[in-house]
C-alpha cells in the first residue's frame, strides 16, 4: 500500500472510530431511550427485552451476567417486563430454584414502534453496492461482540479496582487510560 493510500485510510479510520462511532452510538442510544418512553418501559428494560429477544429464553442470572446488572435490580426489570406483559416466567425443569425468562409475545408492539426507522434504513442502505452492503453487514455482525468484551473488561477493571484499598473504578480508568497513552509513545521510540 502506498504512504498516501495508507494515510488516506488511517485519517478515514480515525474519523470513523472518533467522530462517526461516538455520534451514532449517541443517536442510536437516544433513539432506544424514546422508544422504551413509547413502550412505558425503562431503557434498561427495553435493552433487556432485545436481549431476550435475540438470544433467547434465559434465566435471570444470566441476564444480569449480560448485562452487569444486580440481582436486585434484575427483579426489578423482570417485574416491570411482567406486568407490562412483554416476559413470562417458567420454572426451570433441570433447578427448581431458577426460573426462565421467556417473551411473552412472539411479535411484540415494539416492532410497530421501531418499524419506520427500519424502513428508512433500508431505503437508505438500498443506495450501496453489493461490496459495500458487505463491508457494512461484516462490520455490524462484529462490533457487538467487540463491545460486549469491551463492556466486560470495564467492569472487571472496575471491580478490581473496588477491591484494592482506597480504589475506585475512576482510578481504574485513569490508569487504563494512562496506560494506552505511553504505548505509542513507546513504538515511537523503537522506530528510531
Amino acid at each position: 500500500m502506498r504512504r498516501a493510500e495508507h494515510n488516506s485510510q488511517h485519517k478515514l479510520i480515525e474519523e470513523i472510530v472518533g467522530l462517526q462511532a461516538r455520534r451514532h452510538s449517541t443517536a442510536v442510544v437516544l433513539f432506544h431511550h424514546a422508544v422504551a418512553e413509547r413502550l412505558g418501559l425503562g431503557p434498561t428494560d427495553h435493552k433487556c427485552l432485545d436481549l431476550l429477544r435475540d438470544r433467547g429464553a434465559m434465566t435471570g442470572s444470566e441476564l444480569a451476567a449480560i448485562t452487569g446488572l444486580t440481582s436486585g435490580a434484575i427483579t426489578g426489570v423482570v417485574a416491570r417486563l411482567e406486568r407490562a406483559g412483554y416476559l413470562r416466567r417458567e420454572p426451570d425443569p433441570h433447578d427448581g430454584r431458577k426460573q426462565i425468562l421467556h417473551l411473552a409475545l412472539e411479535r411484540a408492539h415494539i416492532q410497530d414502534i421501531i418499524n419506520p426507522l427500519r424502513e428508512d434504513v433500508a431505503a437508505m442502505l438500498e443506495k450501496f453496492d453489493t461490496h459495500q452492503l458487505t463491508a457494512i453487514a461484516e462490520f455490524m455482525a462484529r462490533f457487538p461482540d467487540l463491545a460486549y468484551r469491551h463492556a466486560a473488561l470495564l467492569r472487571a477493571e472496575a471491580l478490581c479496582a473496588e477491591s484494592r484499598p482506597g480504589g475506585t473504578a475512576q482510578a481504574a480508568t485513569a490508569n487504563r487510560a494512562r496506560e494506552k497513552s505511553e504505548i505509542p509513545h513507546k513504538r515511537s521510540r523503537n522506530r528510531k
